[in-house]
């Protein structure tokens, strides 16, 4: 049940983020391996984006990806907090005396955040397809031609086997376990401090959003370099042979760093796409609710 619930709950919160994953990724593609003020830059700010996609590509384009969002959201949060809550439950996260160990809950996290994120692998990389494409006046980043999530996975699959499918989990990994795990900690270790500290009622409804918030800045902060890595490794284009001109991630990175601009430039290369990254992260956190 916890499994279930956690993933529904993933999924509520999805119908609302989604527009924000929609400019994160494109944010996250602009000027990809191009040193700032070579490229055209059609997306600002996160809100220029907003108005930018609202007008070109049309209001609907904002939920683009929806379907492999929502799949995604239930198989990894599903497997993610459903795991996590078990952990928990069963008071592997506690030490002795009972206070919350941030180590087990970090490693905890991280593990559940694996599993989750490596059996949706291929979701994830539909959606970041389809969340890209768009009218070619503000396209960036490779544009597939996938009319549908069903139809880009049974294409990727009939091309490229089971290998095409999962293209890129591995360099997905390091911003789930960095994601997930400082989540995941944080969200438990401030609903404990709140608690302990007498900041708020025990048992209100305020102490799950006020940990949801400061989890969802922890998780950006901690998380954006990996996710921008993460999104341009999915998104690369393949040969005939299926195969990718892709990066060992740490590689990306330090490319990313380097013709993008890591901090101290207009596109602050591998934290691009902080600020919808951040907005997507607090909000569903907030919409998660007491989820941990």
């Amino acid at each position: 049940m916890d499994f279930l619930m956690s993933g529904l709950a993933a999924c509520g919160a999805c119908l609302f983020t989604n527009p924000l994953e929609v400019v994160k990724t494109r944010m996250q593609l602009q000027g990809e391996l191009q040193a700032p003020g070579t490229y055209q830059r059609h997306y600002r700010n996160v809100f220029h984006a907003f108005i930018t996609i609202g007008r070109v590509d049309g209001l609907a384009a904002l939920q683009k990806g929806l379907a492999p969002a929502l799949l995604y959201q239930f198989l990894m949060n599903g497997i993610r907090l459903g795991t996590y809550g078990l952990a928990e439950a069963g008071g592997y996260l506690h030490t002795a005396e009972g206070t919350l160990s941030p180590p087990r809950s970090a490693a905890a996290g991280a593990l559940a955040g694996v599993m989750g994120a490596y059996l949706g692998s291929p979701i994830y990389m539909v959606k970041t397809h389809l969340q890209a494409q768009a009218a070619s006046e503000i396209a960036v980043g490779h544009q597939y031609k996938h009319q549908g999530m069903f139809q880009a996975l049974s294409e990727i699959g009939q091309k490229h086997g089971l290998v095409g499918l999962w293209r890129g989990a591995l360099g997905g990994l390091p911003r789930v376990i960095i994601g997930s795990s400082t989540q995941l900690c944080t969200f438990s270790s401030t609903k404990d401090l709140i608690t302990q500290w007498e900041i708020l009622p025990p048992q209100s409804w305020k102490v799950a959003l006020a940990a949801a918030m400061v989890s969802g800045i922890a998780v950006v902060l901690a998380m954006t370099p990996f996710d921008v890595v993460s999104t341009r490794l999915y998104n690369q284009p393949t040969d005939s042979q299926g195969k990718v001109r892709e990066w060992p991630p740490c590689a990306s990175a330090v490319s990313r760093g380097t013709s993008g601009s890591l901090l101290g430039t207009k596109d602050a290369g591998i934290v691009k796409g902080q600020t919808g990254h951040q907005l997507f992260k607090v909000t569903q956190q907030i919409l998660l609710g007491s989820q941990p």
